[in-house]
């Protein structure tokens, strides 16, 4: 009944009844030539295809049937996307792909096509139904789930070249044009730039003509990270630079209920600037590869980017809990059905007199038989039992290899890079420029970098011409070549976007984000990409990256809050994302080296949080004195300075035993300069400067804390959610139990001008809240 044609029961029987009276044509055609006339696609490749689609289908009616008894977790189904199966056969198994959750039909057929070898005695699993396991493996959450280890359903594989991608509506499409980007950037060394593979640098996972192919529904072309990436592809376009990436926009007309407009999308598509427009019937398997084989060409071919424009059928509804009759009519259901994909394919190869009805229909249970068959199996797997277990691939941390890499670059630019390194700083190494301020540091440290990594690249507004707004990265385009120091367009989720996709490539990429308030229109490409890349792929792939921010408040004469954001809470959130805040220039140096070589190493991603308003200070305690300042540390030393990820600086004042002042960033100097003042007073002091935000370095915070019995928290950050939340979480995890106290920011914006003193930690709270803990 029409009423009823979404469920896994009505779906199966309309397809039996479409299939079944099928007759075979008399007219047989050759299995190797042309399935229908006008078509690239042939009967021996539609027979294929057709098994794709069939193990793709019941795998969505395996996971409805494993959800109906509470074992099933995962039910958005790929019925009647199934024609993504022809997109997979018409591009290469080499070819990086970022698919659509509704991708089912195409990770099995990227799987048959790219086998190497088929079942044999020893192991009767074909291409199709290791597949199926795959996927079934991550329905249920399996342990043994070969991508994400059950924790999460993706689509997923290194092998296959497919990169897994969250749920989070368009956030993939920011990194597939970072991906294009990178293997640009990479097959064409410029400026430079190191060549690919040489001087031990690993080579580009992907070859050098490579396309990226990333997929994605109809609604989501609506959404801010989509239009970033269009926008981004066609002005890298525009601009010059080639990206080769090949939008695929499957259009079923929903976004869950909400209807595209009638032409919306084409309209659309059709009108992005710098992107070439294909389209097809996404439920006609012959007319799909013929699209998807031309529009793959082109790209290949020009290097260029393009979108394919699928129309296809959402059938069974969004997921397995979605009601769809009460937003769609018991028609518009049925005049998809009438469009399935599997019976669009049926027809073909029955019309082309490859196979009669009757036969398609024994190949139809017996894919659904096996797959049955493999969904008990995979019930009785082991699931993640342990928070460690679960946790694992976040954030590895391998101390010893990011110390010792830090140690091998001080000797390579000490020794083999010695000469080159002299040439790259004009003759003059910074170690021979006397005192330095902390932008002069990261100047010199991101000039060091550069020439160590060779597949380092600096980029982000106005940092290559204008050397960044506060001289920060000035003159290592010149130094280093546009090809590594370039200036982006003005979009930040765009701007990691290439980040993350250069990252996966091979590259070590160092964007950087203007200001702190910029970051958070473009966060999730943090929180929902690239820190979960590890946890979704169990190592297999990384999207390594520092990305540097000019943040926090306290400039004076410049401001407001877009300048002075003093926020970090949603970068603390983050799990194993790693925080750094270098206060004076003598930490940003191995602060830096740290979080590249944890970058290189472990695959970290990084927030190296730059305080604006300490960037060109020179003094300490009085004016004139200099004593903010500091001397760059050649290569020999790199080694001995090397600072751990969650190592904490401790500065001792007078006796400095009386109180422990907990702090980082702009609170450093503001607690040092209170604690000489404690000090006349007789008051001795410790001033802990954290360093890292995240992970905190808990044992230095305890210990510290235990010396003194008393602890004066100086947070810059708002008082709700501030940095100094944690810190004393950390104080009563651990059983602390003397006096604490805590001076923080007032819950509000910045406002202009004087006003904002009215609202950020001042000197005098920091000695009256020392005293009043001595008073206790």
């Amino acid at each position: 009944m029409l009423s009823h044609v979404t469920t896994p029961q009505d779906l199966d029987e309309r397809f039996r009844e479409a299939v079944g009276g099928l007759v075979a044509s008399d007219t047989r055609r050759w299995p190797d030539g042309p399935v229908r006339d006008g078509t690239a696609l042939t009967g021996e490749a539609a027979l294929q295809l057709f098994d794709a689609q069939l193990t793709s289908r019941h795998l969505d009616l395996a996971a409805r049937w494993l959800r109906s008894f509470g074992e099933g977790f995962y039910t958005i189904g790929s019925s009647g996307h199934e024609g993504n199966a022809a997109l997979a056969a018409a591009v290469r198994p080499t070819d990086p792909a970022l698919l659509h959750y509704r991708s089912g039909a195409f990770y099995c057929a990227r799987t048959a096509q790219a086998a190497t070898t088929g079942p044999s005695e020893e192991n009767a699993e074909t291409p199709l139904t290791g597949a199926a396991r795959d996927v079934l493996r991550g329905v249920v959450a399996s342990a043994l789930e070969p991508i994400a280890g059950g924790r999460h359903k993706v689509f997923g594989s290194a092998e296959l070249a497919v990169i897994p991608t969250t749920s989070t509506i368009a956030s993939h499409l920011p990194r597939a044009v970072g991906v294009g980007f990178a293997i640009e950037r990479l097959r064409r060394p410029r400026g430079g730039a190191a060549t690919p593979g040489a001087a031990g640098q690993p080579s580009p996972p992907w070859p050098a003509d490579a396309i990226v192919v990333c997929s994605f529904g109809d609604a989501s072309i609506n959404h801010a990270s989509a239009l970033a990436a269009f926008n981004t592809a066609g002005w890298c376009d525009h601009s010059g630079l080639r990206i080769p990436v090949l939008f695929v926009c499957e259009d079923n007309g929903l976004g869950i209920s909400v209807r595209s407009p009638e032409g919306w999308v084409a309209g659309a598509l059709r009108a992005k600037p710098g992107i070439r427009y294909f389209a097809a019937d996404g439920c006609d398997a012959a007319q799909t590869y013929d699209a998807a084989t031309e529009a793959a060409a082109w790209v290949r071919r020009h290097r260029r980017p393009a979108v394919l424009h699928l129309s296809t059928v959402r059938l069974m509804g969004h997921a397995g809990a979605d009601a769809e009759l009460g937003y769609r009519t018991a028609t518009e259901i049925a005049r998809d059905v009438a469009r399935d994909p599997l019976v669009a394919t049926a027809r073909l190869i029955a019309d082309a007199g490859l196979a009669s009805g009757d036969e398609l229909l024994v190949r139809y249970d017996e894919v659904g038989w096996q797959v049955r068959q493999i969904a008990e199996e995979v019930l009785g797997e082991p699931k993640l039992e342990a928070a460690t277990d679960v946790v694992a691939p976040i954030a590895p941390r391998r101390p010893v290899r990011v110390s010792r890499a830090v140690a091998e670059a001080g000797s390579r630019a000490a020794g083999p890079l010695a000469v080159a390194r002299t040439a790259a700083f004009n003759g003059k190494p910074p170690e021979r420029n006397g005192a330095l301020t902390l932008a002069q540091t990261i100047n010199a440290t991101l000039g060091d970098a550069l020439l160590s990594h060779p597949t380092m690249a600096v980029f982000g507004e106005d940092v290559a011409g204008k050397g960044g707004v506060y001289g920060v990265t000035k003159g290592l385009r010149e130094r280093f070549g546009a090809s590594r120091v370039f200036d982006t367009l003005l979009d930040e989720t765009s701007l990691l976007g290439l980040g993350l996709g250069a990252g996966l490539a091979g590259m070590l990429p160092v964007p950087e984000i203007q200001y702190l308030a910029y970051l958070h229109n473009a966060e999730d490409q943090l929180r929902g990409e690239a820190a979960t890349m590890q946890f979704f792929s169990r190592g297999a792939y990384r999207n390594p990256m520092v990305v540097r921010i000019a943040g926090l408040a306290y400039q004076e004469g410049f401001g407001g809050h877009f300048h002075n954001d003093n926020s970090v809470a949603v970068l603390r959130d983050v799990p194993g994302l790693v925080v750094a805040v270098p206060a004076r220039a003598d930490d940003a140096a191995p602060l830096l080296r740290s979080c590249l070589a944890s970058a290189a190493v472990d695959g970290s991603v990084c927030v190296f949080l730059e305080p604006i308003a300490l960037y060109h200070t020179r003094d300490l305690y009085a004016e004139g004195d200099n004593e903010w300042l500091a001397p760059y540390v050649g290569p020999e030393e790199w080694a001995s300075q090397h600072v751990p990820v969650g190592r904490a600086r401790v500065y001792a004042t007078g006796s400095a035993d009386d109180v422990t002042i907990i702090t980082f960033g702009n609170g450093v100097r503001m607690s040092l300069r209170a604690a000489a003042r404690l000090a006349a007073e007789g008051i001795g002091a410790r001033v802990v400067d954290l360093r890292w935000l995240a992970p905190l370095p808990v044992p230095d915070i305890v210990r510290e804390s235990a010396v003194t019995g008393r602890v004066l928290v100086v947070d810059e950050t708002r008082r709700s959610g501030g940095v100094g939340e944690g810190v004393l979480a950390a104080l009563v995890d651990a059983g602390f139990v003397g006096a604490a106290r805590r001076v923080a920011s007032v819950d509000s914006f910045i406002p202009l001008g004087a006003a904002a003193r009215q609202v950020l930690v001042a000197e005098d709270a920091i000695t009256q809240g020392a005293r009043a803990l001595l008073a206790r």
